[in-house]
């Protein structure tokens, strides 16, 4: 039987819509404590701000260092077990983090919980899977940008609510986000069916189950090397927002914590805007791979120029110039995820996820480091905008890689 036509029942709109809320839930769990972590890292760690920061730092990196390993095994594992079990463990596991990490009396309990978060998050992978199980191949690129869009709502959400909540206690929000994925899990356990039946499953390969590995085994379903490559630059290249857009715009047009706050407010509801809107139409009316190419384009035109702006509310105008962009994520995913059978789509996403796990490792050394030996005020050759200047020649490499790389076909 062939894996890409398994003989099961379409999920119900019920069922995408808790793929979509979990999504949502994990990104508001990750907000809701970004505003809190700095006061439990003072009270936990003995230290002030400065240090403080250095252990955030180190917790970051831990984060993505889980989703850059587990990312493959989770994705291995749902080819081989299912979707369902899979996403429904990792909703339960962050709930449980969650309320556990709330309690945490020392800094070893605090890294052990984001560990444990970072492998639970990695259930993005499986999440893009059952996205891809679900949708026929023309519609793919607006699901994917539906799930950018669910991402782009809990970015915008999780950082206001944590600020609220954490006026009640820096430990409030993460009883909140525990409280908001329990009852996902809840929620999911009643309306989530399979989407992978068990005809269509292969079984699980430690060979695969690795960020090469997975990497590899994908590489032989018909996608170009070059197409991977051009993904992580991209991903790269966008780290530059979470590494240094506080830094920069405070150091280069006095902003207040107010104006940085709305800055990204507005870049996170344009970009969900144009993910659930626009993604859809774009991709109908240019194919997924031109689309990538001329959003990249734009992408990386926008990044550098935000390295030239010379006015905080240029800043703004250039959030909706780079709109476009957004459309580049998704209509990549979407040529990746056409070129493999069912039975492969979590392996797939496992090593886009990896991908993502080690730009996002990589990504914020280079660009915080950028930022510090060409924006500090005493700097020899002073250019603040550095680091925006080359996640724009990241993103320039990328489009040609992209247009160099052959499309791959049908898997």
């Amino acid at each position: 039987m062939d894996a890409k036509d398994p003989k099961s029942a379409k999920p119900s709109s019920k069922a995408v819509w808790f793929v979509l809320a979990t999504v949502v839930v994990d990104m508001i769990g990750l907000g809701l404590i970004i505003p809190v972590v700095p006061s439990i890292l003072r009270e936990l760690a003995h230290t002030d701000t400065a240090g403080a920061a250095k252990y955030g730092g180190l917790l970051v990196f831990a984060y993505a260092a889980m989703q850059f390993v587990c990312s493959p095994i989770i994705g291995g594992l749902s080819d081989a077990y299912g979707r369902r079990p899979l996403l429904l463990l990792a909703v339960l596991g962050l709930g449980i983090d969650n309320a556990l990490t709330a309690f945490a009396p020392s800094l070893a309990w605090l890294f052990l919980g984001r560990l444990v978060a970072g492998m639970c998050g990695a259930s993005y992978a499986t999440a893009s899977a059952y996205i891809a199980d679900v949708t026929e191949p023309e519609e793919r690129g607006r699901a994917f940008g539906l799930v950018g869009a669910a991402w782009g709502v809990g970015f915008v959400l999780g950082p206001a609510l944590g600020g609220l909540l954490g006026g009640y206690g820096p430990r409030v929000p993460f009883f909140v986000a525990a409280g908001l994925a329990l009852a996902n899990a809840l929620y999911g356990l009643f309306v989530l069916p399979e989407s992978l039946p068990k005809e269509a499953r292969r079984p699980f390969s430690l060979r695969r189950a690795n960020p090469l590995g997975s990497l590899l085994a994908v590489r032989g379903e018909n996608i170009p090397l070059a197409l991977f490559a051009a993904l992580f630059l991209y991903m790269l290249a966008s780290s530059v927002y979470p590494s240094v857009w506080t830094f920069y715009t405070m150091e280069r047009y006095a902003w207040d914590e107010r104006l940085v706050g709305a800055s990204l407010a507005a870049y996170g509801i344009v970009g969900s805007i144009v993910q659930a809107a626009a993604v859809g139409p774009i991709l109908a009316k240019l194919g997924e791979r031109r689309a990538a190419i001329l959003a990249l384009a734009i992408d990386a035109v926008a990044l550098t120029a935000f390295g030239f702006a010379t006015h905080g509310w240029m800043i703004f105008v250039l959030i909706f110039v780079a709109s476009p962009s957004g459309v580049a994520f998704p209509a990549l995913k979407a040529v990746m995820s056409n070129a493999v059978p069912t039975n492969a789509q979590g392996t797939l996403q496992g090593a886009v996820g990896s991908l993502e796990g080690i730009a996002s490792i990589l990504g914020p050394i280079v660009m915080t480091m950028l930022f510090s030996v060409f924006g500090a005020r005493e700097a020899a050759m002073r250019v603040p905008g550095a680091p925006f200047f080359c996640a724009g020649l990241l993103t320039a490499l990328a489009v040609a890689m992209l247009v160099r790389a052959k499309a791959p076909a049908q898997g």
